[in-house]
């Protein structure tokens, strides 16, 4: 049997580069659509696929020309240049007798390694267990590559012009979405006076301290920086003030404090009015016996003619609004849950204490719903109702029903953005970047003592614009990959219905154990999914988890 140039040689330093500096592409990139864990370079899968649909080389020359190829291949810049791709199609197509190699990833997950497949070519098949995973597989390998792209006439010289519905489609619902979702809730987000906006709001989980003689209320904070960079650092400083704390923020030269220490460090507390503590038992259980509060500290604040964020503590303002949004979600659940049949805030149970990764329930957190302060769920199921609301106007105004089924997937797939960057476990970026770090920085759920609450009408951080930019961006680039879409199914890689010897390749990054626990964390996800369009997809969403 012949070897393919994957057995013989690769080049692995080149590719490798290419792969880690793939990290940092935010436009356009797969992983922009929607988080997958451990998911796979486009570059080591475009290089792998390519090499091993390959015979090994002649000669020396051959594979110093192979190789140089491969690593040019690999490069983001070179996803979309056009006459190399069409190189490497044609030479695969060359390798297999003319006839396009039929390739299989069976654990397909995020859908790197199959969008490489179809990208280079292949007749390309994807399935996964996961029914989170195979709605991210349809909008990466099978709406794009069916509704983005379509020739209309056009009065120019060349007759024709190629537009992409699919992208002037989610962009106009997304927008629908957006603004029906304010005139709901738009004023739970009200501006500042000089037209800033609200980035997101800071909170601290309190405990009460159990010095009989101090009983102060005692914010849990890991630290108190607000921003810190080289030309900009602001803090806020924890006053004791008797048994009460009160706060103040500070710039520059004014931080007389180290911003570093805070106020609980692995569960163990110290009460700054008194100095006694708190250890992690003593904390817990006040979690669990629902005596742990929170308090709101500061806001952070764009506005949308200067650079930058501004700071400033919250106000009895801004708690009343808060409360009136906390209001609103008693009567919003209710009329949702007499619509639906169903609570709408996610009252399935968490995985079990103890399960890998997952630190939350030690707090009381027992259901998926517990990690969402009340503007929070309110914001969630809002968003969740305008988009069930969108696909029924789509369809009113003539919208063919798969069609519309695809536009608002993505849409889907943007209130799970929201909510990854829109629980109690979400933490403020001080480095940099646009304001909000979202949940899932690692495989876990990991304990959050002070969190930021973003705005989801913000424009510029963590928002639903935000959603919308990524799902068009994405869409955009994902169209241009091939005409023809992968075969996407739900299934387990030990029963694949298909027959012996169907595959020419099976070319997949498989699971490793339990190192990463899939079905618990795309849970967080699944419970919305299923609330925002578990309806149009009863064969992936018709489990309780």
């Amino acid at each position: 049997m012949n070897k393919s140039f994957i057995e013989v040689d690769f080049p692995v330093k080149e590719v490798s580069e290419e792969s880690t500096r793939e990290k940092n592409i935010r436009h356009g990139h797969i992983s922009t659509l929607h988080i997958w864990w451990a998911r796979r370079p486009l570059a080591s899968s475009r290089a792998s696929i390519y090499a091993a649909l390959m015979p090994e080389p002649r000669d020396e020359e051959e594979r110093l020309k192979r190789a140089h190829f491969i690593a040019n291949l690999s490069k983001w810049e070179n996803s979309l240049n056009k006459s190399l791709i069409q190189r490497a199609r044609e030479e695969i197509l060359s390798a297999s007798n003319g006839k396009p190699p039929r390739v299989l990833d069976p654990f397909a997950g995020g859908g790197a390694i199959p969008l490489e497949a179809l990208r280079l070519g292949c007749e390309t098949y994807a399935s996964d267990l996961n029914p989170v995973a195979v709605l991210i597989l349809k909008c990466t390998l099978e709406y794009p590559q069916k509704y983005g792209r379509k020739k209309v006439k056009s009065n120019d010289l060349f007759g024709e012009k190629e537009i992409n519905p699919l992208l002037e489609d989610v962009k106009k619902w997304g927008n629908w979405v957006l603004e029906e979702a304010r005139k709901e809730i738009g004023q739970f987000y009200p501006e500042e006076k000089d037209g800033s906006i609200s980035v997101g709001y800071i909170w601290a989980r309190t405990v009460k301290c159990q010095n009989p003689a101090c009983g102060a209320e005692i914010p849990l904070v890991r630290q108190t920086w607000l921003a810190r960079k080289d030309k900009k650092k602001v803090a806020y400083k924890v006053i004791p003030i008797g048994n009460r704390v009160e706060f103040e923020i500070r710039e520059g030269d004014s931080i007389d404090f180290d911003p570093e220490t805070g106020t609980v460090s692995r569960a163990k507390v110290i009460c700054p009015c008194c100095g006694s503590g708190l250890n992690d038992k003593e904390t817990r259980k006040q979690f669990q016996e629902g005596k742990a509060g929170q308090k709101m500290i500061a806001v952070v604040l764009h506005h949308p003619k200067r650079q930058g964020k501004s700071y400033r503590l919250a106000t009895e303002k801004d708690l009343e609004i808060f409360g009136e949004a906390e209001k609103h979600l008693e009567k919003k659940g209710q009329e949702l849950f007499d619509k639906w049949g169903f609570d709408p805030v996610p009252d399935e149970p968490l995985p079990p204490k103890e399960t890998l990764g997952f630190r939350v329930q030690r707090y009381g957190m027992l259901k998926w719903g517990d990690l969402f302060n009340p503007r929070q769920k309110l914001a969630l199921i809002t968003f969740a109702e305008k988009v069930r609301q969108a696909y029924r106007k789509m369809l009113s105004e003539g919208l063919e029903e798969g069609y519309a089924k695809a536009v608002v997937s993505y849409l889907a797939l943007g209130v799970d953005r929201l909510a990854d960057f829109g629980s109690v476990l979400c933490v403020l970026n001080v480095t940099g970047g646009r304001g909000v770090v979202h949940k899932f920085g690692r495989q876990a759920l990991p304990m959050a003592w002070d969190y930021i609450e973003s705005n989801p009408f913000n424009p510029v951080a963590a928002g639903w614009p935000t959603a919308c930019e990524k799902n068009e961006k994405w869409i955009q680039h994902a169209s241009q990959t091939a005409y023809t879409p992968a075969i996407v199914t739900q299934s387990s890689a030990t029963s694949l219905p298909y027959g012996d010897n169907f595959f020419d390749a099976v070319i997949t990054d498989p699971p490793y154990y339990d190192n990463v626990p899939y079905s618990y964390l795309s849970d967080f996800f699944y419970v919305w999914l299923k609330r925002t369009i578990g309806d149009l997809y009863p064969e992936l969403f018709a489990t309780p988890l």
